[in-house]
């Protein structure tokens, strides 16, 4: 009976996981406005473009390719990345924080693991 209740609790414990996860979809591409007119390739310059998606995290000096996702109990998604600066050789580990905008709740705040908020973005059109 005790591991009855003990896997219930699991699958419990996993489906609120899953809930959360689909909180935050980067299924479709989220930007601000520079990022979005790029999402499908670079079209125009911009200092503030901040381009996200499932796979990548790009900003006008940055390019950041995914190599681990971990949603956090507060439903926010923290992302391992490796990272190429513009110019640049090599690349570098850094984590970033993805969670719902406290102002906004259709806008996403993108924070590196210092804190550093690179922006609010909103899905593209």
């Amino acid at each position: 009976m005790r591991v009855f209740g003990l896997s219930v609790a699991m699958v419990l414990v996993l489906a609120a996981g899953q809930a959360s996860a689909a909180g935050i979809d980067l299924s479709k591409p989220y930007g601000n406005k520079s990022g979005c007119i790029n999402k499908n390739g670079q079209k125009v310059y911009a200092e503030d473009m901040l381009l996200l998606n499932a796979t990548e995290f790009i900003t006008a000096t940055n390019a950041c390719t995914f190599t681990d996702r971990k949603i956090q109990a507060d439903g926010s998604l923290v992302v391992k990345s490796m990272c190429e600066a513009d110019g640049g050789d090599g690349q570098s580990p850094i984590q970033f924080t993805i969670k719902r905008s406290p102002k906004n709740a259709k806008k996403l705040v993108i924070a590196d693991e210092d804190g550093t908020v690179y922006g609010e973005v909103s899905r593209c059109r």
